[in-house]
């Protein structure tokens, strides 16, 4: 059974953030914004169903989706592109493959102990974030 994700999550540590969003094209002034959030993340998990919401005083996103399952992923608001997206576990982590624009975009995301542990991937850039249940 794969690990239980439920619970709202407090950034603690987001290491090569802007790199990440360079690699996303994401423009200078929206880049020196979110480098300034710490966003929280509040996931819902019931089996293959999960809903993560990225939430923050700037912007908010929500991903709704089932494991195993592609789905057209509307990046509005992040990127604001669209790309076709899978996430699967692998062991104990989810790993998202989003296919697009963007070579090698997707992300990982596992839970050790207390803390939910975000590695994401954008064109050979790779920012580790690392958020705190509450």
């Amino acid at each position: 059974m794969p690990v239980d994700m439920n619970g709202y999550w407090k950034m603690i540590s987001n290491e090569n953030f802007e790199e990440y969003m360079k690699a996303l094209d994401v423009n200078v002034a929206i880049r020196k914004i979110a480098l300034l959030l710490k966003p929280d993340k509040d996931i819902v998990h019931d089996g293959d169903h999960l809903i993560i919401k990225t939430l923050s005083t700037f912007k908010n996103y929500n991903m709704d989706f089932y494991v195993g399952k592609e789905f057209e992923e509307d990046l509005l608001g992040v990127d604001d592109r669209k790309c076709m997206t899978t996430i699967n576990w692998e062991g104990d982590k989810l790993v998202c493959v989003q296919k697009g624009e963007i070579e090698g975009r997707g992300w990982t995301q596992w839970v050790e102990g207390d803390e939910l542990h975000l590695e994401l991937r954008a064109k050979g850039a790779v920012c580790k974030q690392v958020f705190k249940k509450t």
